[in-house]
C-alpha cells in the first residue's frame, strides 16, 4: 500500500462524438500502443455495425450490454488464522464498470470474426441477450461468490 495515501483520480475528458465519459474510458481501455484514433475508429465502427444489424440505437445497446455484464458480487482473498478464505464482497460502482469493460474487450478479442469492429459488435449484442463470453465470466464470478457464501462473516 502507498504511504502517501490514495492516488488522485485523473480527470477524463468525454469522447468527441457522443460526449460521454464512459465511452471515453472504454475507448482508452480498447486502445493499444497509444493509438487512440484507431481505438476510436473501432468503437464508432462497432456502434455503426450494431445499428446496421439490429436497427436499434448503438449507444443504447452498448449501455444495456455494460449493465448486463456488471458484476454485483466478487470474491476477495482474506487470511484468517493461517488459512486463506475466498470471502464474497459487493463490488464498488467504479470497479463494476471497470470489470465489465475489461471482460467485454477480452471476450471480443478472443472471438473469431474478421475485424475488431465486428468482434466487439457481436460481443455487445450477445451481452444484451445475456450470452457470450463476457456474460459467462460474470456468471462464473457470481457462482464463486455464491459457493463461498459460508465465509461471508469474515468480511472486513
Amino acid at each position: 500500500m502507498s504511504r502517501k495515501g490514495q492516488a488522485p483520480k485523473r480527470k477524463i475528458n468525454p469522447d468527441p462524438k457522443f460526449r460521454d465519459k464512459t465511452i471515453s474510458k472504454f475507448i482508452n481501455r480498447l486502445m493499444w500502443d497509444g493509438k487512440k484514433s484507431v481505438a476510436e475508429k473501432v468503437f464508432y465502427g462497432c456502434v455503426d455495425v450494431i445499428e446496421e444489424k439490429t436497427g436499434e440505437d448503438g449507444l443504447k445497446v452498448f449501455r444495456q450490454a455494460m449493465d448486463n455484464v456488471k458484476p454485483h458480487l466478487e470474491v476477495r482473498s482474506r487470511r484468517v488464522g493461517g488459512s486463506n478464505y475466498q470471502v464474497p464482497v459487493e463490488v464498488r460502482a467504479d470497479r463494476k464498470i471497470a470489470l465489465a469493460m475489461r471482460w467485454i474487450i477480452a471476450a471480443a478479442r478472443s472471438r473469431g470474426e474478421k475485424s475488431m469492429e465486428q468482434r466487439l459488435a457481436a460481443e455487445l449484442m450477445d451481452a444484451v441477450q445475456k450470452r457470450g463470453a463476457a456474460m459467462k465470466k460474470r456468471e462464473d464470478v457470481h457462482k464463486m461468490a455464491e459457493a463461498n457464501r459460508a465465509f461471508s462473516h469474515f468480511r472486513w
